[in-house]
């Protein structure tokens, strides 16, 4: 038997996983409040009007910056606060307002100086999603996949490091890559297509416990399998609420 093992979003790109018990997927659309955010390293020229897609390294992100995994950060969608737990330093605003995002921004400004290529600044547009891809995708990882991964690493690996959204159990190591072009049924009701295999960086390496960068799991990959993808993106064709234990059925 496939199903769900557990559901995630990443309200701001780079920043702390958030577990979701159950969500409502709707077409065309990512998991709700995920990659709403992103912290901009520099001039982007992100426009919130035309909301183009950008590349990661535009953005702060746990590629380069691994710090990133040291804080723990917690989004209320309702209020649109963000707060940063760093060691003992709390860290909070309303990102829907210029003082909210202004203390975000400066507490960047100050802990990350020596990686930024200027002012650091939150980026949100409605509707917009900072994902690693320009369609609005759901990220599934294959938690056999995963168990793989630790036997050619010779380590244990937290599956949060591939930063997906839903994490399956009870298919083959691997098959998921197979997938592309087939559609899924989760639950009674969201069906969803999976349209690319995830290329892994190295993001990877770095332990979203320990903030270590203590692994080379896109080497090991490549040197082992000949590539370096480990889960899949989805997009979402028929809408409906998946919760953790849902059936996971190919169609």
């Amino acid at each position: 038997m496939v199903k769900i093992q557990s559901i995630y979003r990443y309200p701001v790109k780079g920043l702390s996983a958030e577990p979701l018990p159950r969500v409502t997927l709707a077409p065309g659309a990512t998991v709700p409040g995920d990659r709403l955010y992103a912290i901009e390293n520099g001039p982007s020229g992100f426009d919130p009007v035309k909301r183009p897609y950008l590349a990661k390294s535009q953005f702060l992100m746990l590629m380069k910056n691994e710090r990133l995994a040291g804080l723990h950060s917690a989004f209320d969608q309702a209020s649109h606060t963000l707060t940063l737990t760093d060691g003992e330093r709390e860290v909070r605003g309303d990102l829907d307002t210029p003082a909210g995002r202004a203390a975000i921004e400066q507490y960047f400004g100050a802990a990350f100086a020596g990686e930024l290529r200027g002012p650091p600044k939150i980026l949100h547009a409605p509707g917009h999603s900072f994902s690693d891809v320009a369609r609005k995708v759901v990220s599934i990882i294959n938690l056999a996949s995963v168990s793989a991964i630790e036997n050619l690493v010779g380590a244990t690996v937290n599956p949060l490091r591939f930063r997906g959204n839903v994490y399956v159990e009870g298919w083959p190591a691997w098959s998921e890559l197979d997938l592309v072009g087939k559609a899924i049924l989760i639950g009674r009701e969201a069906r969803l297509k999976i349209v690319k295999r995830t290329v892994r960086c190295a993001a990877t390496n770095v332990d979203p416990e320990t903030a270590r960068r203590d692994l080379n799991i896109p080497k090991a990959l490549v040197q082992s399998l000949g590539h370096a993808d480990c889960g899949v993106y989805a997009e979402v064709v028929e809408g409906g609420e998946i919760a953790a234990g849902d059936i996971v059925e190919i169609t």
